[in-house]
């Protein structure tokens, strides 16, 4: 049981996550007393809750599935049905004919499932390599790269094949993906959990009000993101599509 009353959490910081965040900080269910918010990328989200740095945090399904001592404490999520447009494998050559894929380095679980699809769905190796930041410029010629979040949306434009990750798995496997959930390690209070829950739902049902900075996408652009290819709600699909996709990682 947690022995002070301020919560840290963690949040992924990209577009997606904004309906969050923007009902944690503006439903008035939460006290600004009770929590401390952090936004970080989904790698950084998921080290917090594995050293003790973070309460309650957004994380990466990847990382829960190495994680037994954490509970899954709310009914919404960041997933998608089927195209998601932020999580992409891109290249300008078809993926019949790629060697290289460079694997974002800002993410486990889009790692991971790439490597889930060339195994069990493309049937094809590749020579996986690490990214530092600008590896964007070197997908070029037989070598790939997966992109994800804010970056996969303002970039997609750049090349020639983009093969949507979460709509490749739906296709391979018939169900939606879950690409973070809300968890926490610790015995949170349960009055903060209810409120907190409130608070995501208020943040989704107000999805409208929010004023996202994003110069290089359009309102309308966002607008038909946040309503076609983010789904918020954790439904027993989306359970069955992680629990599978948990299956295919020991397989990997």
């Amino acid at each position: 049981m947690k022995t002070n009353n301020m919560n840290r959490i963690s949040a992924v910081s990209y577009l997606n996550t904004l309906p969050f965040i923007y009902g944690i900080e503006n439903s008035g269910f939460l006290n600004p007393s009770e929590y401390k918010l952090s936004r970080d990328i989904p790698s950084v989200c998921a080290k917090k809750l594995e050293n003790n740095e973070a309460d309650i945090v957004l994380v990466p399904t990847a990382a829960i599935s190495k994680m037994p001592d954490i509970n899954i404490i709310s009914d919404y999520c960041i997933g998608a049905n089927k195209n998601v447009l932020s999580v992409l494998l891109v290249s300008q050559k078809p993926l019949s004919e790629l060697k290289n894929i460079y694997l974002d380095y800002q993410s486990r679980t889009s790692i991971n499932l790439v490597k889930v699809l060339s195994k069990f769905y493309w049937k094809k190796d590749f020579i996986w390599l690490n990214s530092l930041i600008g590896y964007e410029n070197k997908i070029k010629e037989n070598t790939g790269g997966v992109i994800i979040g804010d970056r996969a949306l303002e970039l997609s434009a750049h090349y020639k094949y983009k093969y949507d990750l979460a709509a490749e798995w739906n296709n391979f496997t018939g169900l939606p993906f879950v690409f973070a959930c809300w968890v926490s390690k610790l015995n949170i209070n349960i009055n903060f959990i209810n409120k907190f829950n409130k608070s995501l739902e208020w943040g989704i049902e107000h999805i409208n009000n929010i004023k996202p900075n994003y110069p290089n996408l359009s309102n309308e652009f966002i607008r038909n993101y946040y309503k076609f290819n983010i789904d918020y709600n954790f439904d027993n699909k989306k359970h069955d599509g992680m629990k599978l996709f948990f299956k295919y990682l020991k397989e990997i």
